[in-house]
């Protein structure tokens, strides 16, 4: 038998010979384009478990916990809208990072978490615009680490007895890294002896941090010039993902 072909084709067989052809319209049908919806990017600090509650969030992260480069962005939030105000390239400790909560003194690694800034310091003056609170470094200004003193993990001026010049920092020794620093508040508050001292964010030096996280000399400036007490300013600290992730804190 012999089988007669259509006239007319069905719409769904119109689509194939459509798309096949690569014509626009087919049969008389047009068919529209398809249209593939972008990925919506949702901005670091709303993945967050925490962000301290302020209106300032600074966010350094590693590819993961061995590396020791990595970026640093400065956001800023009004109501609940979060917005990146910069960007910087980052170095963390020799030994790359390490959870915070259990880090060893003298173990090279920057502690992740969540921490306040407290307070800048530096062997420069302040840049411009500077609001939250900033000592000048003298010849007598020392960062004391000696878990044997009383004054451990504190700013002195002059060195105490107490504590001793070979387990501590003088900080006028550091001209370009503590040109401008910013402390960090990890182990600061509540110090608990061993577990480390002097954690800043300071600008780079020749390479990797002994813990401290490091930026460019001029996105310190604009850091410090950015930051307000008032924002209750904070820096998350870890990786892009896994157990330190900075999503996690």
């Amino acid at each position: 038998m012999r089988v007669r072909t259509p006239a007319v084709l069905t719409v769904a067989a119109a689509v194939t010979a459509a798309v096949a052809l690569g014509a626009g319209d087919a049969a008389g049908l047009t068919v529209a384009p398809v249209r593939v919806p972008m990925p919506v990017r949702v901005p670091l600090p709303i993945t967050m478990a925490d962000t301290g509650g302020g209106t300032q969030l600074i966010t350094a992260s590693a590819p993961t916990s061995a590396s020791t480069t990595g970026t640093l962005i400065w956001w800023e939030r009004t109501g609940p809208t979060w917005r990146k105000v910069g960007t910087a390239p980052a170095r963390f400790g020799a030994n790359g990072l390490t959870p915070g909560a259990t880090r060893e003194q003298g173990t090279n690694t920057t502690p992740t978490g969540l921490y306040g800034l407290p307070f800048a310091f530096g062997n420069a003056a302040a840049p411009a615009g500077t609001t939250l609170p900033y000592r000048a470094v003298t010849s007598t200004s020392w960062w004391c680490q000696d878990n044997a003193s009383t004054s451990y993990n504190r700013w002195v001026s002059p060195l105490p007895k107490d504590c001793r010049a070979s387990e501590s920092e003088q900080l006028a020794h550091y001209p370009t890294q503590y040109a401008h620093a910013v402390v960090i508040d990890f182990n600061y508050a509540n110090p608990v002896k061993g577990r480390g001292a002097g954690i800043f964010l300071h600008v780079n030096g020749s390479g990797a941090t002994a813990g401290c996280v490091s930026v460019a000399a001029d996105a310190m400036s604009r850091i410090l010039a950015w930051l307000e007490p008032g924002a209750q300013p904070h820096i998350a600290i870890g990786t892009q993902a896994g157990t330190t992730a900075v999503a996690r804190y």
